[in-house]
């Protein structure tokens, strides 16, 4: 007998001992009516078959995941006692809550929706078989493959987000008075995302930031087999100031229902964010693989078949006598030739069939940009051609946003946000936490609301611990909802090295191998105020037409750069481009034939100067796309040499200079190749940082080699 065989028996032993009618053990709730008792029954039914049926395509080899919602299916409340206009981003173990949303919508499958999804298979609404996740953009439940809380942010963002366009004026994705539900597990909320995620909602709070956030914690005691420790999290999660703090048993279906209603009620009403702490169980344990008698008691094990929620709703509608025993088993039963029904169809369901299919949400489509730039106005450095186009991208568009550390009255590190708060307004350009993570999730929520944020990271080595809301949430989403959903947003990062008097590895970063990694992803560096601004607006294009992820890194040594060759010749400002460069294109100077030096960043006043002091006739290429690189206009200029030299100033080990290489032995160039990159090294303070970065003289001294 499989484990959901005994669940399932169980179950029907359970009734079969319920009592016939008799009163009720506490005055009925009148806004726990007999209907709502009911349809909360048959979502918590479904949501309990479909555990069962997944184990049975897994068995016959159609299905390819099991972690069940067995014992939390008292999630079904807050999918009845939200609207379908609310945004959810749910816990992986909300089937129960997915099946009483999906009652709410006519037209809705929800017993295909999720058996789809365990078989991989394209009829998965949301994903379209890349992966299991409860999803589904009619019914506002945007998908969450998380199981470590790194949706959170996210949410806050969101709930951020929608009164902040109510303000503006601006029409969001979901009405002005949703409520923000968010779920996660009791070993999630240990994880520093969480913890970052509940500091940013109360830190908005105690600002008086309207929030409409409702977390909701399904505490089943378990983090896979370690237990959470009784108390750790009542008394953690109401540490939070401006946080109301609930709790509710899942096992008691009138308590939870009216937990629900008036959680979300509460929510909706004070704007305020809200946690309710429910307690469940979890059978099945924690996936299809796991064993829980080699870690529980058996007596913990029986003790939680005690605490069963759905046995908790039928012993209450027999209790009401608005069902029987044999009327819930009937109804359990007609649940269960449903989905096992739906369970047979798919043998052989349509799946995924190429690489071109995975990857269609991750591909890139033809972004118009005018690519004639029209230099205008006065020379300018790099750091001020930036800001004017911010500025410009600001005016333009309502619903662009700037937002980080220090980007407001200060404006910025380096000045170059300084002004853009006092001519667009605090709701525009504000300031945030010092918290990368909550900086990205803030991005994410604003972006799936409508606006276009573009976040600061104030160096590239902050970015590192909060990487994943990049990877794993803003990259992934429109991969996992086959396009539904989308996170338009440009994430400006000051970074690269080769700052002089200033401050070791935390300043001087050259690791950008965490951001070439991420599939989907747009990296663009600039190196030259005539391209910088041209650059920031075509990735704004990209975001805007496209809904892509883009990162801007800009090298902080070349900010407030005005020379190139000697001191005073001022041949490092130049007159900005005002519209955007294709991307995939690249920028050429010089037209000598004797040898191509490939570079980016700080790497081209670097290589223009080598060349000179060289004196080899050369031609310097930008390559400005460092993700996906430029490779077809990259092997339009190298065919016309016969030796290319490659100046990148990341590491040799995991930098771009072994990207490139790679192209052209893919193009089998049958050119010679010199590689000159910085040491694998951290970036020390001070002048030791010029025994491992990348110098002129590296690259002068490949030069004359041939």
């Amino acid at each position: 007998m499989t484990a959901a065989d005994e669940l399932d028996d169980r179950f029907v032993t359970a009734v079969r001992a319920l009592p016939g009618h008799a009163p009720p053990s506490r005055p009925a709730d009148r806004r726990v009516g007999d209907d709502l008792l009911v349809r909360y029954f048959d979502a918590q039914v479904q949501s309990r078959h479909l555990d069962a049926a997944a184990r049975t395509l897994q068995g016959r080899g159609e299905g390819f995941y099991t972690i069940a919602s067995a014992g939390h299916e008292s999630n079904a409340a807050l999918g009845l006692c939200t609207r379908v206009t609310d945004p959810a981003l749910l816990h992986y173990r909300s089937g129960g809550f997915y099946a009483a949303r999906a009652s709410l919508a006519e037209g809705s499958t929800p017993i295909r929706d999720v058996l789809a999804g365990c078989a991989a298979s394209t009829l998965d609404p949301i994903s379209a078989g890349r992966h299991k996740v409860f999803g589904n953009a009619a019914l506002n439940i945007l998908p969450q493959t998380s199981t470590i809380a790194s949706h959170l942010p996210r949410a806050v963002g969101l709930a951020l987000a929608l009164p902040r366009m109510r303000r503006l004026g601006l029409d969001a994705a979901w009405p002005w008075d949703s409520v923000v539900v968010c779920s996660f597990g009791d070993a999630s909320a240990n994880h520093s995302t969480a913890a970052g995620a509940l500091n940013a909602a109360a830190y908005c709070r105690h600002r008086g930031l309207p929030l409409p956030l409702l977390l909701v914690c399904e505490d089943n005691g378990l983090g896979i087999s370690v237990p959470t420790p009784p108390g750790w999290l009542e008394r953690s999660l109401s540490s939070y100031p401006g946080i109301e703090y609930r709790s509710a048993d899942g096992a008691d279906p009138v308590g939870m229902l009216t937990a629900a209603t008036d959680a979300v009620e509460t929510v909706r009403t004070t704007r305020a964010p809200l946690l309710l702490h429910v307690r469940a169980v979890r059978f099945l344990g924690h996936a299809g693989s796991d064993v829980e008698s080699a870690y529980r008691d058996p007596s913990d094990l029986a003790a939680d078949h005690e605490r069963d929620p759905v046995v908790g709703t039928a012993r209450e509608l027999v209790a009401r006598g608005v069902l029987d025993a044999a009327g819930v088993l009937d109804r359990y039963e007609r649940m269960r030739v449903e989905v096992d029904s739906v369970a047979a169809s798919l043998r052989r369901p349509p799946r995924l069939a190429s690489a071109a299919e995975v990857m269609r949400p991750l591909e890139s489509g033809l972004v118009r940009v005018d690519d004639d730039p029209h230099p205008t106005g006065e020379p300018l450095t790099l750091a001020r051609a930036v800001t004017r186009t911010l500025g410009q991208l600001l005016e333009e568009d309502p619903h662009a946003c700037v937002f980080g550390e220090d980007v407001g009255a200060k404006g910025g590190v380096y000045g170059v946000t300084r002004g853009l708060q006092e001519r667009f307004g605090r709701l525009r350009v504000f300031d945030t936490l010092l918290d990368e993570q909550t900086i990205l999730g803030t991005a994410l929520g604003f972006a799936v609301a409508g606006m276009l944020p573009i976040p600061e990271i104030q160096y590239l080595a902050y970015l590192h611990n909060a990487e994943d809301q990049l990877r794993g949430e803003a990259a992934s989403l429109a991969f996992f909802s086959d396009g539904r959903y989308r996170n338009p947003m440009v994430v400006r990062i000051a970074g690269l090295p080769y700052q002089r008097g200033f401050g070791g590895h935390f300043h001087n970063d050259d690791s950008v191998a965490v951001l070439r990694d991420i599939p989907g992803l747009v990296l663009a560096v600039p190196s030259s105020p005539a391209t910088a601004g041209a650059l920031l607006r075509t990735c704004v294009e990209l975001a805007r037409q496209e809904g892509r992820v883009c990162v801007y890194l800009e090298p902080i040594a070349l900010y407030h750069g005005r020379d190139l060759y000697d001191d005073g010749d001022g041949l490092w400002q130049q007159v900005p481009d005002t519209a955007g460069l294709p991307p995939g294109s690249v920028c050429t100077y010089g037209n000598g034939r004797d040898v191509l030096v490939v570079t980016f960043g700080n790497g081209v006043p670097m290589s223009l100067r080598a060349v000179r002091r060289a004196g080899v006739a050369a031609t310097v290429l930008d390559l400005q796309w460092l993700s996906p690189l430029p490779t077809t206009a990259l092997l339009e200029h190298v065919r016309r040499f016969a030796r290319v030299v490659v100046a990148d100033e990341t590491r040799r080990s995991g930098g771009v200079a072994e990207a490139i290489v790679a192209a052209l032995v893919d193009d089998e160039w049958p050119g010679r190749i010199t590689r000159v990159t910085s040491r694998d090294s951290y970036v020390p303070l001070g002048p030791a940082a010029a025994h491992v970065l990348m110098s002129e003289d590296d690259i002068v001294a490949a030069l004359r080699q041939g």
